[in-house]
This record gives structure tokens, C-alpha cells and sequence, in this order.
């Protein structure tokens, strides 16, 4: 599998900017839990091995729907609450004026600002200007880990939090922020697992000038023998 990283990578002057920004805007995220760590620590170490977990299935889904992800079906059924992976992905800045078009980023923070030192660095295209917003975006259409595969639904069963990593004995990198992927409810063997894009913004799929097509855990399963089964 291609996509082996198991979180994104920041550059020590976008760290410095994050931390800034989430200060300036009173952000408070909650720390991952010990339990999620110990989660963590272990599907680290899957992505970064193998790309994918043993117990999900990466199947190819009927065009446009390009590919998802299921619930083996001789797998146990995932626990509400279980971490399944960080949303990981190229870690850039956009200002806020120019619309971003992938379809496979993750925007945690917006309305940035930068100073100048900053500006040089992150964003060289443009001139500095104080007031510019920026957006923090995790793009893992080039490269990334299997949660980029979790299709959209309007009923998911897994669910993306913001919460930070705290100093921890596992080697593991504190972060100001990270998108964590959590089960929502009860995942059974053969399910796919699906995601909101949207949430209450509503902006993802207006802004690629999308419609989504409506899928829910059971419109899409796979059998024992890892056959895809369309029951829309």
C-alpha cells in the first residue's frame, strides 16, 4: 500500500505559527487519552509497516466512487470509541482567499495570520501582509495513510476529533493538534467505514462543486470471500 504515513509532518516555523495561532484564538483541545495513546503508538506502527491494518479491506467501489475502506468480515466488530488512525497528509498553508480544490484535504485551522519571518518561508508567493488569513490544510492526495479511502456519508459510523498529543514516555511527537479518526458506533465485519466531510459547515462539497453520492454502512459490504456487494 502506498500510503504509510502515519501522521503529518510540520516544519519547525509552521509548528511555532500553529501553537501561536491556537493560543491567540483560545483554542482548548483535549489530550488523546492514555488508552488512545497506547491505540496510537500501535497503528503507528502498522502504518508505517504495512499501510493497513490487518482487520480493514481496501476495495475498489463502482465509478466515480473511486475506492473505500471495510471492516474485515472475519474481523471482530470495531468498539465505539476505538481510534482507528491520525488523518495524515501534507501539512500547508492557503491563504484564505484562494480556494483549495483537493478532495483530500482537512482544514483543522483557519484564520492564520503570519509575520514576516513566517511569510518568507511558508508562503513565498506573495508579498507579507499582516492581516492575510490563512488556512491550515492536511492534504494527502499525494501522500498520506488509509484514512484518505474513509468515504463521505451523512450517517457515519466513524467520527474525526481535534484533540492534542500530549509529552508521553512512547516515543510519540506532541503536537499542538491533530484530526484523530475514532469509531462512532458499533462497525460490524463487512461494513465500510464512512466519515462527514462536512459536519455543520456544509462547505466541503460546495466548494468542489460536488454532490455527494448518499452511501451508509450497508450500501456497500463485502462477503467472506472479500467479494463487494452493492445493496443500494
Amino acid at each position: 500500500m502506498k500510503y504509510k504515513l502515519p501522521r503529518p509532518k510540520y516544519s519547525p516555523t509552521l509548528l511555532e505559527a500553529i501553537k501561536r495561532e491556537l493560543k491567540k484564538q483560545k483554542f482548548h483541545l483535549p489530550k488523546l487519552s492514555n488508552k488512545s495513546m497506547k491505540e496510537l503508538e500501535e497503528m503507528m506502527k502498522i502504518i508505517k509497516s504495512r499501510g493497513l491494518p490487518s482487520y480493514l479491506v481496501l476495495k475498489q467501489l463502482p465509478d466515480p466512487m473511486g475506492w473505500g475502506i471495510f471492516l474485515h468480515p472475519k474481523s471482530k466488530p470495531l468498539p465505539k470509541g476505538k481510534l482507528l488512525a491520525i488523518y495524515s497528509g501534507e501539512a500547508l498553508l492557503y491563504p484564505m482567499n484562494v480556494t483549495d480544490e483537493s478532495a483530500y484535504a482537512f482544514a483543522p485551522v483557519d484564520d492564520m495570520t503570519l509575520i514576516k519571518e513566517e511569510q518568507k518561508i511558508l508562503d513565498k508567493k506573495n508579498k507579507h501582509h499582516p492581516r492575510r488569513l490563512y488556512s491550515l490544510n492536511i492534504d494527502a492526495e499525494k501522500n498520506g495513510n488509509y484514512t484518505r479511502f474513509i468515504n463521505h456519508s451523512d450517517k457515519p459510523n466513524v467520527e474525526a476529533r481535534l484533540l492534542s498529543i500530549p509529552d508521553n514516555e512512547m516515543g510519540i511527537e506532541p503536537a499542538p493538534i491533530e484530526v484523530v479518526y475514532f469509531v462512532k458506533k458499533k462497525i460490524l465485519p463487512g461494513q465500510q467505514l464512512l466519515v462527514s466531510y462536512e459536519d455543520g459547515e456544509e462547505s466541503y462539497w460546495g466548494v468542489l462543486k460536488l454532490k455527494p453520492i448518499p452511501i451508509f454502512a450497508d450500501s456497500f459490504v463485502i462477503d467472506k470471500n472479500l467479494n463487494l456487494i452493492d445493496q443500494r
